[in-house]
C-alpha cells in the first residue's frame, strides 16, 4: 500500500443499533475492494472484524475492529463497531478518531434507540453523519416509511441518494439519484454493477436531483446566489458544494444497501471517496497543555501527536495500542512522551489492521490511523506527544455503570491472578470497573450490560486462567432506629488476679439519613476518667459494623455517652470496649430498630409503544415512578427502585422492548424496608446465628 497523507484518507465510524449488519457492511467493502477474496458471515465466524473468541462465540461484535482499505485513490479507515449498548466505549473510542460516522439502520427492524444514541454522540464530537439503509433484501420491507422515519428522527435534511427499486428477496435494482441512473447488481456478492438510463424514471429522479442541488445551494451563500439568478448549478458548482453541504449537515446522504448480497455498496463507497470527510475538514485539533491550559495545534505542524483510542491483548504479540495520529509524523523507534502519566515510551513496529491480519509498516502521516505493540505504560485514553512540546488530547467521557455483578472465584489461590486481570480488562475497556467491598465481603463488577460481565468472565478464564463464577451481589442493607433508647450497661469479670469493670450510660436516639454514626460525650464529674471515652467508642463502632438486628451496619444514630461507673484497680480499656458495645446493643433494641435498603434513580429509555409494560414491572418491582419525558422520539421513564430488584434489570429491559430499550440507574439513597420483607430479612439472619454464623463481642 502507498503512504497517504490527509486528503486521501477517510476516517469513518460503522455504527448503529444492534443487529444493524454493520460487520458485514464493513466486509462487503472488503470484498469490492479486493482486500478479501469472498465475504465470510457472522454464523460461521468467518468475517474479518469479529475475530475474537467472545465474538464468535456470541456472534456479536464484543469490539471495535479497525480496518482498511484503498478505493478511487483513497485510503478507507474503517472501524466496525458493536451495536449493543453493552460495548459503548467501543463506538465512543471510534467517535473519537473518526472524522464521520456512517450510522447503519436495519430495514427490517427500523430504528431503534441505539441508532439515536449513535447518532446523538457522532452530533456531540461534532462529526458529520451518513446513514445506510441496509438489508433491503429481507422481505416486507418498506423504504419509504424507513426514510421518513429517519427525517423525523433527525430533520428533514435526510435525502436518499440512492432508492432500492424492486426491495425485497432478489433486490439488485438501485436508483441513483447522483447520476440519474439505474445501477443493476450481478448476483453472487461480487459487487459488480452496470449502469443504465432512468428510463421511465427520468422525471422522478431527475425532481430529485433538483431536491438535492437545491440542499446544495443551501450550504454556501454563492450558490445560494447562483441558484436563485439561474434556477440551477452547474455540475461542477454542484459537486464542490456537495462536501461543504455534508460538513455542515445541510444534507444528511442516505444509502440504500444490501450488505449480505453486496448490493449498492460499491456506489456508497464512491460517494464517500469522493465527498467524504477527511482529517482535512477537522485540521485544528483541541489540547491541553500541562497546566491545563487549552490550546489547538494545526494538522500541519511537525511535531506528532497520537491519541491511543483502544488498548487491547493479543495472543502471542501481547498489549496492541490503536491510535490516531492529529498531526506530524511517526515511525518505528521514535520515542513519545505520554503526557497523561508522564513517561516516556519508544515505538515499536506500526501496524495497519484488518482485523486480526497485520501488516507492517515504516510510518505514518498526519490523519492516520494504526497500531503499535508492547507501550509499557500506555493505556486507553493517553495522549503520546513530542517531548519538546507536551500536550494532552480531551479523553472520551464514559457513561457511568447500570448493571452490576459479584464475583465468586471457584479455586482458592487466584486472588492475585484475578486482581491482575480485573486491573489488566479495566485498562482496556474504561466502562468496566470493579472494586472490593468490604461492607459486603464480595469483589464487585459493573458495567454497560449482562452480556458485557459474561464476556469479563469468558476473558478471565481465557486470558488469565481464573475461573470465576458471576452471582447477584449481596445487598448492603442498614440497621437503624425510630425512636429513642436508654441502656446502663455493667461489665464485671473476675476470674482470679486483675479483674475487668466498666459501667457505661449510654442515649441514643435517630440521627439524619445518611450521616452514619453520631458518637459524643457529656460526662459531668469524675465518675469516668475522659481516657475511657475512645474506648467505649471503639466497642459501639465495633457492633455498628457487624450489626444486631441481621448483620447489616449500624447508620444514622447518634449516641451519647453521658455518665458510667469506674473502679480504680479493673477498669482499663478492654473493659469499657466491651461495655460499649453492649450498652449500645441494649440501648438499639430498646429504640424501635428496622432495616433499611439502598434505593436506586432508574431511567429507562423505550419507543412509546413499550411504555406501558415498562411501567407495569417497575410497579411489580416496588418500583416508584416518578415521571414521563420525552427524549426526541423516545420516552423516559423515571422511577426509583429497590437495588435488590436490579439484577438483571438490563435483560429485561431488552426483552420487554424486543432489544429497542434502554436504562440507566444511579445510587439515591436508604429508605426503610416494607415489613413483610424485613421479616423475611430477620428469619434468614436468624437462621444464620442458629447455624453458628453469628458475631460475638470482643
Amino acid at each position: 500500500m502507498k503512504d497517504y497523507t490527509a486528503p486521501d484518507l477517510r476516517n469513518f465510524a460503522v455504527l448503529g443499533h444492534a443487529s444493524a449488519g454493520k460487520t458485514m457492511l464493513c466486509e462487503a467493502m472488503l470484498a469490492c475492494a479486493g482486500r478479501i477474496g469472498r465475504m465470510g458471515n457472522i454464523a460461521a465466524g468467518t468475517t474479518v472484524s469479529d475475530y475474537h473468541p467472545s465474538e464468535k462465540q456470541h456472534q456479536i461484535s464484543v469490539h471495535a475492529s479497525l480496518l482498511h482499505l484503498e478505493w478511487m485513490e483513497r485510503k478507507f479507515n474503517l472501524l466496525d463497531c458493536p451495536g449493543y449498548a453493552d460495548f459503548i466505549s467501543e463506538g465512543l473510542g471510534a467517535l473519537r478518531v473518526g472524522d464521520f460516522a456512517l450510522v447503519v439502520i436495519n430495514a427490517a427492524h427500523g430504528l431503534g434507540v441505539g441508532t439515536d444514541a449513535v447518532w446523538n454522540y457522532a452530533t456531540r464530537y461534532g462529526l458529520p453523519k451518513m446513514l445506510v439503509v441496509n438489508a433491503l433484501d429481507k422481505a416486507n420491507i418498506n423504504f419509504e416509511t424507513i426514510v421518513e422515519n429517519a427525517r423525523e428522527h433527525f430533520g428533514k435534511n435526510v435525502f436518499p441518494v440512492t432508492i432500492p427499486l424492486n426491495a425485497g428477496p432478489g433486490f439488485s435494482h438501485v436508483l441513483d439519484v447522483m447520476r440519474n441512473e439505474i445501477t443493476t447488481y450481478t448476483p453472487g456478492g461480487t459487487g459488480i454493477y452496470k449502469e443504465t438510463p432512468a428510463g421511465a424514471l427520468a422525471e422522478r429522479v431527475q425532481l430529485l436531483h433538483r431536491q438535492l442541488i437545491e440542499y446544495v445551494a443551501e450550504s454556501d451563500d454563492t450558490l445560494m446566489e447562483k441558484f436563485f439568478e439561474k434556477g440551477i448549478l452547474a455540475e461542477e458548482e454542484f459537486r464542490a458544494g456537495l462536501h461543504k453541504a455534508i460538513q455542515n449537515q445541510v444534507f444528511v446522504p442516505l444509502f440504500a444497501v444490501s450488505a449480505e448480497t453486496n448490493v449498492g455498496v460499491a456506489r456508497l463507497m464512491d460517494f464517500i471517496a469522493k465527498y467524504g470527510s477527511s482529517p482535512m475538514d477537522r485540521a485544528d485539533v483541541s489540547v491541553r497543555d500541562t497546566e491545563g491550559v487549552p490550546g489547538s495545534v494545526p494538522l500541519t505542524q511537525p511535531e506528532p501527536i497520537a491519541y491511543i483510542f483502544k488498548t487491547m491483548n493479543e495472543p502471542g504479540v501481547g498489549e496492541l495500542s490503536l491510535f490516531r495520529l492529529f498531526a506530524g509524523n511517526i515511525k518505528a523507534g521514535d520515542e513519545l512522551f505520554n503526557s497523561a502519566r508522564n513517561v516516556t515510551e519508544r515505538l515499536g513496529q506500526l501496524f495497519l489492521l484488518n482485523g486480526h491480519d497485520r501488516t507492517p509498516v515504516t510510518q505514518l502521516h498526519a490523519g492516520d490511523l494504526g497500531a503499535v505493540v508492547k507501550l509499557r505504560g500506555t493505556h486507553t485514553g493517553d495522549t503520546l506527544c513530542s517531548p519538546g512540546q507536551p500536550v494532552v488530547l480531551p479523553r472520551v467521557e464514559y457513561p457511568t455503570a447500570n448493571i452490576h455483578g459479584a464475583l465468586r472465584l471457584r479455586s482458592k489461590g487466584d486472588e492475585d491472578k484475578l486482581a491482575v486481570g480485573l486491573a489488566t480488562l479495566h485498562q482496556e475497556d474504561p466502562t468496566f470497573h470493579y472494586r472490593v467491598d468490604d461492607e459486603i465481603h464480595q469483589t464487585i463488577v459493573s458495567g454497560q450490560g449482562e452480556i458485557q460481565l459474561q464476556v469479563i468472565v469468558e476473558r478471565l478464564l481465557r486470558r488469565f486462567g481464573v475461573s470465576v463464577q458471576l452471582e447477584e451481589p449481596r445487598i448492603p442493607y442498614r440497621e437503624t432506629i425510630r425512636a429513642k433508647g436508654d441502656s446502663r450497661y455493667r461489665h464485671k469479670k473476675q476470674t482470679g488476679g486483675a479483674g475487668q469493670f466498666a459501667e457505661v450510660w449510654l442515649r441514643i436516639e435517630p440521627a439524619a439519613r445518611d450521616s452514619g454514626l453520631v458518637f459524643k460525650q457529656s460526662l459531668v464529674g469524675t465518675n469516668v476518667d475522659r481516657v475511657f471515652v475512645p474506648s467505649v467508642e471503639k466497642g459501639v463502632q465495633t457492633v455498628c459494623r457487624e450489626g444486631i438486628l441481621a448483620g447489616f451496619r449500624v447508620t444514622d444514630v447518634k449516641a451519647d455517652f453521658y455518665d458510667g461507673k469506674m473502679h480504680p484497680v479493673d477498669s482499663k480499656d478492654i473493659a469499657f470496649q466491651v461495655a460499649g458495645y453492649h450498652a449500645f446493643k441494649e440501648a438499639f433494641q430498646a429504640a424501635a430498630p428496622c432495616l433499611l435498603e439502598p434505593i436506586y434513580n432508574v431511567q429507562v429509555t423505550v419507543p412509546e409503544d413499550h411504555v406501558g409494560a415498562i411501567m407495569g414491572d417497575l410497579s411489580a418491582r416496588r418500583g416508584h415512578i416518578l415521571g414521563v419525558d420525552v427524549d426526541g422520539h423516545f420516552q423516559v421513564v423515571r422511577a426509583q427502585l429497590p437495588q435488590k430488584e436490579l439484577y438483571h434489570y438490563s435483560t429485561t429491559v431488552r426483552s420487554l422492548t424486543s432489544g429497542r430499550g434502554r436504562h440507566a440507574e444511579s445510587f439515591s439513597h436508604y429508605a426503610e424496608v416494607p415489613a413483610e420483607f424485613a421479616g423475611k430479612l430477620l428469619a434468614e439472619a436468624k437462621a444464620r446465628r442458629d447455624a453458628g454464623n453469628g458475631k460475638s463481642a470482643p
